[in-house]
């Protein structure tokens, strides 16, 4: 059996490794664009703010380390532009040198993830506006912070509607000393540096182009075998669309925790087993300076909106806790 796997991270890489568990005799093929296959993305930000100050602790494996435990090829800085269901192949472009070839599949695993929301905005794509997605982008960021020592930054969180007290972003202006930030009716912001982080898009312009169905915000269908509506191919991570657990309403939940999830039952199916997935919980903690807050599942006000009967208790122990039932 020949499997080729789209991307690595979390829900491709932790396919083929347990692909391996399962089946000593696959050949597997993993194409990454980018040259990290195997990362911590949770651990991005704290590597840019010097929690992490060894950028080898974001890696948790190498090309090398993977194909030396799990005999899988980890073929980094190479990228699918095209798959080919019709004849179960696909084309590859190497990056480094322009090569592009074809590779035949029995089995394709498609772990694109999710891109950085970029708005249509005038000055989307200046050098001091950043996005947060690979290694390579916090490599970017934490260079530009040591070399240029920024004062300011601007960070374009949870939509543009709220940026600031409720404003709206316009656009970007890029200016020797810095960015300027075009508010709706408000004076502009100055600041050295902008940060996107409005959110993220299913990378699925190449299931668009092979053909297979898509949900919400071009998300890949999938059944909870992980299956697409293409025989032979399966999609696991942030591209696909899942049910949410407590709705049963389809989302796109863009998570390590159900990409790894995901991942593993892809590789069940793929070796003869009938492992389901029975949708994402959404649990997700974040940290904000000393506060940390979790959450799971969903609010009182989407709860409602969902026809669902709601109570809410609020204890106070040590810290305030919001939970909803």
């Amino acid at each position: 059996m020949k499997v080729i796997i789209v991307g690595g991270v979390a829900g491709g890489a932790t396919a083929a490794a347990r692909i391996r568990r399962l089946d000593e005799h696959a050949e597997i093929t993993v194409y990454e664009r980018s040259g990290y296959i195997s990362y911590a993305n949770c651990g991005l930000p704290y590597y840019i703010g010097d929690v992490i100050t060894d950028p080898e602790e974001l890696t948790l494996q190498t090309p090398e380390s993977f194909f030396k435990r799990f005999r899988i090829n980890m073929k980094i800085h190479h990228e699918v532009i095209s798959i080919h269901p019709e004849s179960k192949t696909v084309s590859v472009k190497n990056l480094e040198n322009g090569e592009i070839f074809e590779e035949n599949y029995d089995k394709l695993i498609l772990s694109p993830g999710a891109k950085p929301t970029q708005p249509r905005l005038p000055g989307v794509g200046i050098d001091k506006l950043f996005t947060l997605r690979t290694v390579e982008d916090t490599f970017r960021i934490k260079e530009y912070i040591n070399k240029n020592h920024p004062k300011s930054a601007v960070l374009a969180g949870g939509g543009f509607i709220g940026l600031e007290l409720g404003y709206t972003v316009e656009g970007f202006k890029e200016k020797d000393d810095g960015v300027e930030v075009l508010l709706k009716d408000n004076p502009s912001l100055q600041a050295d540096m902008v940060v996107l982080a409005i959110g993220v898009t299913p990378d699925t312009v190449l299931a668009k182009e092979a053909g297979l169905e898509l949900g919400i915000r071009e998300s890949i269908v999938v059944n909870d075998r992980m299956e697409t509506s293409v025989p032979d191919i399966y999609a696991a991570g942030d591209a696909v669309q899942v049910k949410h657990y407590v709705t049963g309403n389809d989302a796109l939940i863009s998570l390590a925790g159900p990409a790894n999830k995901q991942g593993r039952i892809i590789a069940d199916n793929i070796c003869g087993g009938d492992s389901r997935y029975l949708g994402s919980q959404a649990s997700s903690v974040i940290k904000v300076f000393d506060m940390t807050a979790a959450t799971t599942g969903i609010n009182e006000t989407n709860a409602k909106k969902s026809g669902l009967e709601v109570d809410t208790v609020i204890l106070s122990p040590m810290s305030l806790s919001l939970i909803h039932i």
